[in-house]
């Protein structure tokens, strides 16, 4: 520990002491790295630590002070029930350590965050030599990662455009073989050479869209062109940008190649309706389901033969089961009838066979003809993200073949890398791999991307409950809970917890609250099972089990994976339930 000319006491180092001067210069320089080029709220974290501990107030940094001075929480914030500032030092720890690993890796000084303590510790590095692969150098000069677009719209109503346009790049370059689109953040993937970004602004009808393509090493702008159209061909905007981006990347990265085809709906009020309905898809709330399900209509009633469309509004039924909004047997028809219309109308669409492959797996359990579907999916599209996506949780995870599932679904984030959905299910297969930690990590990153998404806290409190860390399992649900306040999911899972821990009477008092919960919305059956089981109580928790088959719940087809089974493997009644579903 050192001290500075005055009286206030400055964070430990290793060696010979370090100037503020230094730090503060080290810290600039950690800021404005690509590592943290695009976390704002990890930037404000770690300059608020530094700045307290080289001002003297490391005793001040506790949770409740970070969680109102850096993440804006008001003065009534409880850490025991909002975990933000715990899950953001997990990141801020990792985020650091992928620095010093890449572009700090030559840095005379390293700033540590110790595991248990908000208070920053600053060490010297020894000087290390510069080296580099010319091979690696090459190969990554082709990675490029497409960012999220900013909506800066005065209204903040463009965000499924800033999704659709993010999206048509994506689906532009990854055609493209030369180059591979990665996701940042994934477990040992390397860093993209080149970022795609930029935002949207709406005034009335018009739109005004900036596109950049940025060098990550030196974070030098490469390109960047503003364009300038009417709001009225939204499609077109979105295919002319995509276009422009991928012209620059063959002329300056590439080199030129063959363009590929793409399949369009002549109508533009079908397509538009259909990327709306996508976009509310894509968000997974009671109320975005039902919105899809509107927008897919209506974009089937622009053109009643656009395939694309009737795929869309087979997904949406299907979620709105899945995400417990109605019951799966008012759906099931629904879905299967449009999966079906998709695949008659157009059998090399991709999207149709994908939901085809869904309905399958979730609904008729046929397995082998589920994998097929989603193999001729994935064989029209290589690139589909949803394909890979559901391939590996419907499909691979019920069948036990986690590791395959693990790298689909990893592909998947490739091909989409801000899907919030593929990142929390990231999360799900490492937890069904036993592989916690990497759940952690998978979990923070999704909350970062996210933190109004509660699905990332629901995964992140089961993760806690298998490491025995209740409380943290507590205050996950509880946010949770905060974010989905009606829906019986976080709920049940609290209520589940509360049995594991030994209170039995609030887990018991849960379980009369589902009950009346099923008396105003569809509540699937496998949520008190699950806090029955916790409870010791096996006959009633295979009672609702049975009931869960009887009405096809989703989560039962993970069973032989999902770890809070492991204590009744071998309970006759789970082999029969899962003989029954062709899982044995």
């Amino acid at each position: 520990m050192w001290r500075s000319c005055g009286r206030k006491e400055l964070p430990k180092s290793n060696s010979r002491p370090i100037t503020e001067q230094a730090i503060r210069q080290h810290l600039a320089k950690v800021l404005a790295s690509h590592a943290f080029a695009h976390v704002d709220r990890l930037k404000r974290f770690l300059a608020f630590v530094v700045k307290e501990s080289t001002n003297g107030r490391s005793a001040s940094l506790k949770e409740y002070s970070i969680g109102v001075e850096v993440f804006d929480r008001e003065t009534k914030f409880d850490p025991r029930t909002d975990p933000i500032v715990r899950v953001q030092a997990r990141r801020l720890r990792a985020r650091l350590v992928r620095y010093y690993e890449d572009e700090g890796r030559n840095d005379e000084m390293r700033i540590e965050l110790p595991k248990g303590s908000y208070v920053p510790e600053f060490h010297r590095q020894a000087e290390r030599a510069r080296t580099a692969s010319l091979a690696a150098a090459l190969t990554a000069r082709n990675t490029v990662s497409v960012m999220p677009f900013s909506d800066r719209s005065p209204e903040g109503d463009m965000a499924y455009f800033c999704e659709g346009i993010a999206e048509e790049i994506i689906n532009a370059v990854s055609k493209l073989p030369q180059l591979r689109v990665i996701a940042r953040g994934i477990v040992n993937a390397p860093q993209a050479a080149t970022l795609i970004g930029g935002s949207i602004r709406r005034f009335g009808k018009d739109l005004l869209i900036t596109v950049q393509i940025i060098d990550a090493a030196s974070g030098s702008y490469l390109w960047s062109e503003v364009f300038e159209r009417k709001a009225n061909d939204l499609f077109g905007i979105q295919r002319e940008v995509a276009s422009r981006v991928l012209e620059k990347l063959k002329a300056d990265v590439v080199g030129k190649g063959p363009g590929e085809r793409t399949r369009r709906t002549e109508s533009l009020a079908a397509y538009n309706f259909y990327l709306q309905g996508r976009y509310h898809s894509s968000q997974r709330s009671d109320a975005s389901l039902r919105k899809a399900v509107e927008f897919f209509e209506k974009s089937i009633g622009e053109d009643a033969r656009y395939a694309p469309a009737y795929a869309g509004l087979a997904d949406a039924y299907s979620l709105l089961s899945h995400y417990g909004v109605l019951p799966p047997a008012q759906v099931w028809t629904k879905a299967a009838s449009n999966a079906a219309s998709a695949v008659l109308l157009d059998d090399e669409l991709a999207e149709g066979h994908t939901s085809l492959a869904h309905v399958k797996a979730t609904q008729d359990w046929d397995w082998h003809g589920a994998e097929l579907e989603y193999r001729r999916a994935i064989e029209l599209d290589p690139r589909s993200a949803t394909a890979h996506h559901w391939y590996a949780v419907s499909c691979l995870v019920p069948l036990g073949r986690l590791d395959d599932a693990l790298q689909e679904v990893q592909f998947a984030q490739t091909l989409d890398p801000v899907s919030k959905i593929i990142s929390r299910d990231i999360a799900r297969v490492y937890y069904y791999r036993r592989e916690f930690e990497a759940a952690l990590e998978e979990c923070d990153r999704t909350i970062e991307r996210d933190p109004f998404f509660s699905g990332a806290y629901w995964i992140l409190g089961l993760v806690q409950e298998q490491l025995g860390d209740f409380q943290e399992s507590a205050a996950a649900f509880q946010r949770g809970m905060q974010l989905l306040p009606d829906h019986p999911l976080m709920r049940a899972a609290l209520g589940r917890l509360f049995a594991l821990s030994e209170k039995p009477a609030k887990a018991k008092q849960v379980l009369r609250e589902l009950k009346d919960i099923s008396s105003k919305r569809y509540l699937c059956p496998f949520e008190p099972a699950m806090i029955h089981l916790a409870l010791g109580q096996s006959d009633a928790a295979f009672e609702c089990l049975g009931k869960a088959k009887e009405e096809r719940c989703f989560d039962l087809i993970s069973l032989n994976a999902d770890p809070r089974f492991d204590d009744v493997r071998t309970d006759r009644r789970l082999r029969s339930i899962a003989n029954e579903m062709g899982l044995m």
